[in-house]
């Protein structure tokens, strides 16, 4: 009974002493934590930023068209009046969102093919690697036009097709990473023990990789946001009236020389966005790999 009760306690043990040990390494790095800083910013201001002017991202101030910034529009207004700062606000908003999605979707599709290869093994694993490495040869940029032409220009559609052509970098990097798991002593007992194939996915391979599957998630993120902001600034992506920083890029960029404000603002928070998101995920490698120098001594 002694055995049975104890036995909890120190693997909770073991774990809690893990993640500290995860967390002083990556407080250990400046840029990582300086990162994490402005994503956490990031997302206030996308949060709470719309509740901090009287504006929304499509009213429009008939006074002051394409005004430079000034105490009662903080960030200026675009050509047809709309307040730039609310716009700002609302794209970072409907980005971290599209992002953040994809990201997820991608990483559970990558996870599952990519760990469900290493452990069928044989004829399966060749096939779903085969699928994969076809995907990657094709060109996705191009593809995902042509497929974003046929749907509605919606956010929630444009998670589908992003999500579509962003999962196979992942499925292939978890699967190399798989591949040393499925011959752990663990899993093959389960599969001597008759569990089911997805069971000793999500229950023995998965949890194993768990920080690859954090790092791998932080740089789907900033995978995300490009390729939305590519698809938005070629014109397939979010379409008035709804904004995201892409869009706002599309919008600025034409008016640079009479409007600067409208393509300088979003491409800022563009830029703080992705090197913050970048600074985490080089943190969270260091941190999470116990050969790397970066993260300090433990």
């Amino acid at each position: 009974m002694s055995a049975i009760d104890v036995t909890p306690a120190v693997t909770r043990h073991r774990h809690s002493s893990r993640l500290r040990l995860y967390v002083r390494r990556f407080m250990r790095n400046g840029p990582a934590v300086g990162g994490l800083v402005i994503f956490g910013l990031l997302v206030l201001l996308a949060v709470v930023g719309p509740r901090l002017v009287p504006w929304t991202y499509y009213d429009i101030d008939w006074d002051a068209l394409g005004a430079p910034p000034s105490a009662t529009h903080w960030f200026g207004t675009a050509q047809v009046g709309t307040d730039m700062f609310a716009m700002v606000v609302h794209g970072l908003g409907r980005s971290l969102i599209i992002a953040l999605s994809v990201s997820a979707i991608s990483l559970f599709v990558g996870a599952f093919l990519g760990a469900l290869a290493a452990y069928l093994g044989g004829r399966a694993e060749t096939v779903i690697i085969w699928f994969v490495n076809f995907l990657l040869a094709c060109p996705p940029l191009l593809l995902m036009c042509i497929i974003a032409t046929r749907m509605s220009h919606a956010w929630a559609m444009l998670i589908v097709v992003l999500a579509m052509f962003n999962w196979m970098v992942m499925a292939r990097v978890i699967w190399q990473l798989s591949t040393s798991i499925r011959e752990r002593e663990f899993v093959v007992a389960a599969r001597f023990m008759g569990v089911r194939s997805v069971s000793v996915v999500f229950r023995h391979i998965v949890p194993n990789i768990g920080s690859l599957l954090v790092v791998e998630f932080t740089v789907g993120i900033v995978s995300a946001v490009m390729m939305e902001t590519a698809l938005s600034f070629l014109g397939f992506g979010i379409q008035l009236p709804d904004v995201s920083l892409g869009s706002l890029l599309t919008a600025g960029q034409s008016l640079l020389l009479t409007t600067p404000w409208g393509f300088w603002f979003p491409s800022a928070a563009l830029l703080l966005l992705t090197l913050s998101v970048g600074f985490m995920s080089d943190g969270l490698r260091d941190a999470l790999d116990p050969n790397s120098a970066a993260g300090g001594k433990a």
